[in-house]
């Protein structure tokens, strides 16, 4: 059996090598390094995946996250509604714009933000909600759209996990993840289901007027060189990681639905277990399906009922099998994010599952062999 590995960047690079080396090589030929030819072919074949107006790129999703709060014209104290079970990130860029982040609980089964809890949060100075897309699969858009549009407020889709994902709305119309709220960020670190070779990230929207103002907000407020109209950043994907986009863009929904396909052999095996959950699946289809794009599967996490989940990171470490656990302490409770306005009482859910989740290896180079040793590893343990 070959090395288990969380992720298998060097796997899948095999796939694609002349490809990108042919690319790079190209490129640094032309010396075309920041908004090469790379960059405008990148972006618009991604805004054709999408399906989505306009596709800004940018340094990095947190960047993107921040870009898209600016853009918006959120100011100091305005209040942003965000989950609490997710990656600081998220919040972080709240608290760099000084407005106020008000983190509330998630679905214990999704691990995505519970709507109900954002419609508790929301007071006179709420002026945006951002839900995360986390692991792979869209939060309930439907509702948190609704909410929106009730209260007049914006959308900020995180989407820094579900790239390529499939959001099938109450009236059947299917769109992207990250095409639906107001502006969306996503990442493209190494890891993610479409990752660069060092770090990049992009903003989409449907809003023209917005895109013309992030557009200007990524290139130090620059719409004519030396001529600054808005205040900005410095937030460019640089080319090479936009040959290497470039390259592995056609094949994402391949990736996907290679991941897709693991995640259904995990839940097969784990089916019946009673101290595992396996991921909830959203859409109709079940995981009794050859595929779907409705959870794309950038972590495949199951919650640990028994209390064994720390002791299981130690054994399937202690037998060469990566894991993680995505996250290990709320937000609520990071020292950067503490604050007295938040009540134990609010995370019932976050603060339970940051005692029970871990992640398994999941990536487009895992075969049926690691999976059966994985899983053996994970049932055999949990039940002694």
């Amino acid at each position: 059996m070959k090395k288990i590995q969380m992720v298998d960047l060097n796997g899948q690079y095999e796939g694609i090598k002349k490809e990108v080396n042919d690319s790079i090589a190209e490129i640094m030929e032309t010396s075309a390094f920041i908004n090469g030819p790379y960059v405008h072919a990148f972006q618009k074949e991604l805004q054709e995946y999408l399906g989505v107006k306009h596709v800004i790129p940018c340094a990095n999703g947190t960047d993107a996250l921040q870009i898209c709060m600016m853009g918006l014209g959120l100011q100091p104290g305005d209040e942003v509604i965000t989950a609490d079970f997710t990656f600081a990130a998220t919040v972080e860029v709240i608290a760099l714009l000084n407005l106020t982040p008000v983190l509330v609980d998630v679905e214990p089964d999704t691990f995505n933000i519970d709507v109900a809890a954002i419609e508790r949060a929301i007071t006179p100075k709420t002026k945006a909600i951002v839900p995360v897309h986390l692991f792979g699969q869209c939060a309930n858009m439907d509702a948190i759209m609704d909410l929106a549009k009730k209260h007049n407020l914006y959308v900020i889709e995180d989407n820094a996990q579900a790239i390529g994902a499939t959001y099938t709305s109450k009236n059947g119309k299917k769109q992207k993840a990250g095409t639906i709220g107001h502006v969306a960020s996503t990442s493209f670190f190494p890891s993610k289901n479409l990752g660069c070779y060092g770090d990049g990230g992009a903003i989409f929207t449907n809003d023209d007027e917005l895109a013309h103002t992030i557009r200007g907000i990524v290139n130090h407020g620059m719409y004519e060189r030396y001529y600054h109209d808005v205040v900005g950043v410095n937030s460019r994907l640089d080319s090479i990681q936009a040959a290497v986009l470039k390259a592995k863009l056609p094949k994402l929904d391949g990736y996907n639905k290679q991941r897709w396909q693991s995640a259904a052999k995990y839940t097969k095996a784990f089916q019946g277990q009673e101290h595992i959950v396996v991921p909830k699946i959203t859409c109709a289809c079940g995981m009794g399906q050859n595929t779907c794009d409705c959870h794309v599967f950038h972590q495949y996490t199951l919650r640990i009922l028994n209390g064994k989940r720390d002791d299981l990171v130690k054994h399937l470490n202690e037998n060469n099998v990566p894991c993680g656990v995505y996250y290990p302490v709320p937000l609520h409770k990071q020292k950067a994010y503490a604050d007295s306005r938040y009540n134990e009482a609010d995370f019932p859910v976050t603060n339970q599952l940051v005692k029970e989740v871990i992640s398994l290896p999941m990536h487009t180079e895992l075969d049926d062999e690691q999976i059966a040793f994985i899983t053996k590893l994970v049932i055999d343990f949990v039940n002694q």
